[in-house]
């Protein structure tokens, strides 16, 4: 079991995580595409990752972020998006029930995405890209 702080990000969790695998990718490769099954949690450790969707909405993923936690939560388990490395990138990849296993052990976790996605909304109030 992991040993969490208050400073503890959901990337050094998930880097924890016996097996979570990491991997290298280059500018242009695609971590996943829309449509496919959605069965792992994603995050990014190094580098910028865009998810596009369907409607030609998009949002960038920096280090530290986690990304398509909504895919296999809330959804059917399919990628609504399609996500790409916009610069090189490091990412780290847990499978969906070693990521729920995770939240369940580690319940501050879910604060620290809710935390995100507050920031990442309050970002998107203040550009003006946040649609009403």
């Amino acid at each position: 079991m992991v040993v969490t702080s208050a400073n503890t990000t959901p990337v050094e969790l998930l880097t924890a995580q016996v097996d979570c695998e990491q991997f290298s990718l280059p500018t242009g490769a695609h971590v996943f595409s829309r449509g496919a099954t959605a069965n792992a949690i994603y995050a990014v450790r190094r580098g910028i990752v865009e998810l596009e969707g369907a409607k030609a909405e998009r949002i960038c993923y920096r280090p530290g972020e986690l990304f398509s936690y909504h895919d296999i939560v809330w959804r059917q388990r399919t990628h609504c998006s399609d996500a790409v490395a916009r610069t090189p990138v490091e990412i780290l990849r847990l499978d969906r029930l070693r990521f729920l296993n995770l939240l369940h052990n580690h319940p501050t976790l879910a604060i620290l995405l809710i935390g995100q996605q507050h920031d990442r909304l309050r970002e998107q109030r203040t550009s003006g890209t946040c649609v009403y």
